[in-house]
């Protein structure tokens, strides 16, 4: 207790010192209740948002690592070609007995698929058209087999199939799958969506579509196969949605089926149903070219699987192994991706923090270091009287470490207070800045590309079908998809300061004492009381 009182007698004492050290102290406790707030708001907010997502994924081909399995040996041989391409046949996609065997793992909290294809119009169902489109068609001098104006021809995952048609038919298998619905950018404006997994040739079209054919509910209109025009079949509209996509499309070379105005919907069965029928009334047939083809519809087939959290995403991935998928095949979450690349801008400020915390403990340290050596020489006599009188070298060591203790707590206490005021604030306004960094950064590499807003042929304020999410708003590549990320980035933080932070901080506050007192400690072990009173000037 003695070396507490007389630690606190020297405290007021010595103010201008005692000012100093904990002018010092407080500059380095606000610093770092800063850096470490800046840090636990990254984790908070990494931590918070996987909690609450909902991980979707889906199974692909690895065409990466099929590439590497066919690079040439070391013998000279080359690269297959052929061998490639049929292996891609093979294995481009899973069928769906497939998929849903892969559902049945524990981690699989919900499981669903679409199926999509590509048909023409008829008298009484046109597809929506600008007329900048048609005169681009004309003038283009386009092959009349290659529908859907300049990306006509073989959609991905379509092989042998002569066109890509007027309109995309996509089947759901269940409401979840139909995510525009579930998320609330498209809606049914009149009628009803069809009956979840009916096999009724039931469908719902776009307001816009419904409103260039003065079509209605309860109407009935004709679809024809791509690929054989006298092979149709008969859709009964059910409902009319509205969706955002159709406004923010406005792109006639890629074609009317890219257009989501031109997009049917309906059950999965039911689409299902009329492949298979395609498909036992398919002929080989002759393209304008010579080229032979297979007059059945082709699909692609989609499936997802969502999972109740992170952990069970990871552990799908480990399940999937176990029942049989291959090395060929790539489970990915596009969640999880968008979820990594909206934390850019807080993760780079977190390290930057991380920097910025060592720099400032490693030169606070070392100011205080420097400070007490100059406060044990200034009061070596101080030290020499009171082990001459008895008191022992560690009760000395003591008092000077409870002097700086005390000092450095209470700048620590200071410093919570105001970074505790200040940590949201100012994480904000860092945070606002890398974003803003990030995006004119993303724009910077887009502009030494060419690309400050175009591309193409594509004007100002147009965008990319959704199929191409690449290229969305005029921006293609790697860089396009920054910044189309940028606008997804968290750009803002709700705490910064907890429990955990003033916890770290007090334990920054006391190995400061321990560092900056070690040498204190070091000195008054050294000195002899004696030598000291005698040499006294």
């Amino acid at each position: 207790m003695y070396v507490i009182k007389n630690a606190l007698r020297c405290i007021s004492r010595a103010k201008g010192r005692s000012v100093l050290i904990g002018i010092i102290a407080l500059v380095i406790a606000v610093s770092a209740c800063l850096g470490l707030s800046i840090r636990q708001a990254a984790q908070n907010a990494t931590q918070t948002t996987l909690e609450n997502m909902r991980v979707t994924a889906t199974i692909s081909i690895d065409r990466q690592k099929m590439m590497q399995n066919m690079t040439p040996s070391e013998d000279g041989g080359s690269f297959d070609r052929g061998k490639f391409t049929d292996k891609m046949g093979e294995t481009s996609s899973l069928t769906l007995e497939e998929y849903q065997k892969y559902a049945k793992a524990s981690s699989v909290e919900d499981f669903y698929y679409t199926v999509t294809a590509y048909f023409d119009g008829s008298d009484e169902l046109e597809p929506v058209t600008e007329e900048a489109e048609e005169e681009t068609t004309q003038s283009s001098g386009a092959n009349p087999s290659q529908k859907g104006g300049m990306m006509g021809g073989m959609p991905s995952g379509m092989k042998g199939s002569r066109a890509n048609g007027e309109f995309t038919v996509i089947g759901y298998s269940s409401d979840s799958a139909m995510t525009d619905f579930v998320n609330n950018t498209s809606s049914v404006t009149e009628g009803s969506v069809f009956t979840e997994g009916t096999t009724a040739k039931n469908c719902v079209i776009s307001k816009e579509l419904a409103a260039f054919n003065d079509l209605s509910v309860g109407d009935k209109v004709k679809i024809a196969n791509a690929n054989a025009d006298d092979e149709t079949y008969t859709l009964k509209i059910v409902g009319i949605y509205e969706g955002s996509q159709s406004n923010e499309f406005s792109m006639s070379a890629f074609g009317t089926s890219q257009d989501p105005a031109n997009r049917i919907y309906m059950s999965a069965n039911a689409l299902q149903n009329i492949i298979d029928k395609s498909q036992e009334v398919s002929q080989t047939a002759t393209d304008s070219n010579g080229r032979e083809y297979e007059t059945a519809l082709k699909s692609t087939l989609n499936a997802t699987y969502t999972f109740a959290d992170v952990d069970s995403y990871y552990q799908f991935e480990e399940e999937v192994r176990t029942l049989g998928l291959d090395d060929s095949y790539t489970v990915s979450s596009s969640d999880l991706t968008a979820f990594e690349s909206s934390l850019t801008p807080l993760n780079t400020l977190s390290t930057m923090a991380g920097w910025f915390l060592l720099v400032i403990l490693i030169i606070g340290a070392i100011i205080l270091v420097v400070l007490n050596i100059f406060n044990v020489r200034e009061r070596k006599y101080e030290i020499g009287v009171l082990t001459a009188m008895g008191m022992k070298k560690r009760k000395v060591a003591a008092q000077f470490v409870c002097e700086i203790l005390i000092i450095t707590m209470v700048a620590v206490i200071m410093g919570a207070c105001i970074g505790a005021v200040s940590s949201v604030p100012v994480t904000n306004a860092l945070l606002e800045s890398q974003t803003q960094s990030q995006t004119e950064n993303a724009q910077m590499l887009e502009n030494n590309f060419g690309r400050p807003g175009s591309m193409g042929g594509m004007q100002s304020g147009e965008s990319a079908p959704p199929e191409m999410p690449d290229q969305a708003d005029g921006r293609g590549g790697k860089f396009g998809q920054m910044m189309n990320r940028a606008e997804n980035y968290i750009t803002e933080v709700d705490s910064a300061m907890n429990l955990t932070v003033v916890l770290q901080m007090l334990l920054i506050g006391l190995v400061l004492t321990l560092v900056a007192s070690g040498v204190s400690v070091m000195f008054v072990m050294r000195y002899d009381p004696l030598k000291i009173l005698a040499n006294r000037d």
